[in-house]
């Protein structure tokens, strides 16, 4: 009973069965952990005006610099075992020192622009660690059939931590909140111990590899020389200019629709339930067959096109409601369709690659992407006094012009991963 009513959402082996569900349980727990806190990040960042975002988009990136070449020395060293839980243990070791700091009111103020910086940093880590984890599980063609049900774990978690959120925070209070998140990591951490072992059936290498060795700083000069990684690494530096500027134009139209916290905290909320909604509906219905029938290029370029509509729809009708429908919209595009697809772009990396330069990827080169387009959308905004539908106006091609991007990289994993396929069958 239970093979035919996965069979309804998703093409998985028996000996698949256990990792699936390790995987499945982990994302949701990740994520939730993650959109509790997201609703108190994003009121937190506008609690004293738009005008810090900047500034706190470029600490964002300075702290990624020096976080990364660290994260890279730990994956040189620590075995996966030890890894994957010295690097949750720590962020959820932070939430309560964060609750700790807001209870007895130690700069308050002080204490929410570091917060913003850190869920940021939070984010970075943990979920590429996550995918990380994954890519060095899964092969390229299970990762097409189970992607999106992993996936649709996290978007599940997507939608159970805002949901929280939203009918908790008035009778609770937002710092209260901090401490759920950390037991869900806590909880995350012994589910991605006993995924190891579970995928232990099908996986090529040991559930417990070796260090990896080599630098922390090879990450960098990886991308530097491949062409493929350096083109990975350009498909998430137009994804975060796609992001930001839709991120700032939101906080600008949030903040101009009122000055309550607790209400700004809900519209934040009630955008994370949109999106985790929609995706849990397309993952568990879409994602994999779209993948599979269409390819990695398709779905990759999905996204961007979702993009270049929403701009155009945002250029047309500078609004509230459209801003945070085309925040859903793209949001779901990404993580039910774009974002499996990317990550099975790294499946047919190398296993240092893997690690060390999707780290710089996602973490050092994604922020100083935020950095970047913050700067941008503030220069265009404020200074040459462009207003948000004419930014829009401008970001829709540059948002087509990442889909051709992505057509040409789904070309190249085709080949890559057929390539790895037949070295292994000598």
């Amino acid at each position: 009973m239970l093979d035919r009513v996965l069979a309804l959402v998703v093409d998985v082996k028996r000996e698949e069965r256990r990792a699936l569900f390790w995987s499945f349980a982990y994302f949701f727990l990740i994520l939730s952990a993650y959109y509790v806190l997201r609703p108190l990040r994003d009121n937190a960042g506008i609690s004293g005006g738009t005008r810090p975002l900047p500034w706190l988009f470029t600490a964002t990136f300075f702290v990624m610099l020096a976080a990364a070449p660290l994260y890279g020395w730990l994956v040189a060293r620590l075995p996966r075992k030890t890894l994957i839980p010295l690097v949750y243990h720590f962020f959820a070791a932070n939430i309560v020192i964060f609750w700790l700091l807001l209870t007895f009111g130690i700069a308050q103020q002080i204490v929410y622009q570091v917060f913003f910086v850190w869920l940021t940093v939070f984010s970075v880590f943990t979920v590429p660690v996550f995918w990380s984890f994954l890519a060095d599980l899964y092969r390229s063609d299970q990762g097409k059939r189970l992607y999106g049900f992993i996936a649709a774990g996290g978007s599940l978690g997507a939608l159970a931590g805002p949901t929280v959120t939203r009918l908790l925070v008035e009778p609770l209070g937002p710092v209260n909140l901090f401490l759920l998140p950390a037991l869900l990591i806590e909880i995350a951490i012994l589910c991605a111990m006993r995924l190891g072992p579970a995928a232990a059936g099908f996986n090529q290498t040991p559930p417990a590899p070796p260090p990896i060795g080599g630098s922390a700083f090879e990450g960098f000069a990886a991308i530097l020389k491949s062409s493929y990684l350096g083109g990975i690494a350009a498909w998430v530096l137009l994804l975060t200019v796609g992001n930001g500027i839709l991120y700032l134009s939101q906080a600008e139209l949030v903040s101009a629709a009122t000055q309550d916290a607790v209400e700004r905290t809900r519209i934040f909320a009630t955008i994370e339930q949109w999106t985790g909604a929609l995706q849990i509906l397309l993952q568990l219905t879409l994602t994999g067959r779209f993948i599979k029938r269409f390819g990695t290029g398709l779905a990759a370029g999905f996204l961007p096109v979702v993009f270049a509509l929403g701009y155009g729809a945002l250029a047309l009708s500078p609004v509230l409601g459209i801003v945070m429908a085309f925040q859903a919209a793209q949001r779901t595009a990404n993580f039910a369709i774009s974002n499996p697809a990317r990550e099975i772009i790294f499946t047919a990396a190398d296993r240092e690659d893997k690690y060390k330069a999707k780290n710089v990827i996602d973490a050092a080169l994604f922020r100083g992407g935020d950095m970047g387009t913050s700067w941008l959308f503030t220069l265009l905004h404020s200074k040459l006094a462009l207003t948000v539908p004419m930014i829009a106006a401008l970001t829709a091609p540059v948002m087509l012009g990442w889909a051709g991007l992505s057509f040409a990289l789904g070309r190249m994993q085709e080949k890559r991963a057929k390539a790895q396929a037949e070295s292994k069958s000598f």
